[in-house]
């Protein structure tokens, strides 16, 4: 790869890397697995990125990591970590008043199966219109409109602390 093309690299991850990050914690719910999201989902498009930088790369890296995600959970659960003599760097808190309902979002989300998880995460916190997700996902746009209804509706269930949050949104 030549230095120009490096170099476009380098600025689209620092642009967008806040992004795909918030992108990633949707998908998994966990700071350390939307890193490792993230990072096999840059590394793949580093290989591929004279081919990717003239497309979308932002769709190109959102369908690599719900792939990679939805992959991740057909893995054996041992050898996916490995050690490393370097700590990671540590971020800043986040300091709102939602903190609980957050943590409730959160987990909640990760009790969804992946699926479910990835149309909402793409259509509620990325804000993709259906064609868009169906796209990301391979499946046709009414399979991403059940698949969001029914996440919801599990998602009403498993946190029972978004009800005031909907229905305020609803008026």
């Amino acid at each position: 790869m030549d230095a120009e093309t490096r170099h476009d690299f380098t600025v689209f991850v620092a642009d967008r890397s806040a992004g795909l990050f918030r992108f990633a914690m949707g998908l998994t719910g966990h700071p350390h697995q939307a890193e490792d999201l993230l990072q096999s989902a840059l590394a793949k498009a580093y290989r591929h990125w004279p081919r990717v930088r003239h497309g979308n790369p932002d769709a190109y890296l959102r369908k690599a990591m719900c792939r990679e995600q939805i992959d991740w959970f057909r893995r054996p659960s041992w050898g996916r970590e490995l050690p490393s003599d370097r700590l990671p760097e540590r971020r800043v808190a986040d300091g709102t008043a939602t903190v609980d309902l957050r943590l409730a979002l959160g987990q909640a989300l990760g009790r969804l199966s992946p699926k479910h998880r990835a149309v909402l995460v793409l259509r509620y916190l990325e804000d993709l219109p259906d064609d868009e997700i169906a796209a990301v996902l391979g499946c046709r746009p009414a399979t991403v409109r059940s698949l969001a209804a029914r996440g919801l509706e599990r998602l009403r269930v498993l946190c029972p602390e978004l009800a005031p949050r909907l229905a305020e949104e609803r008026r």
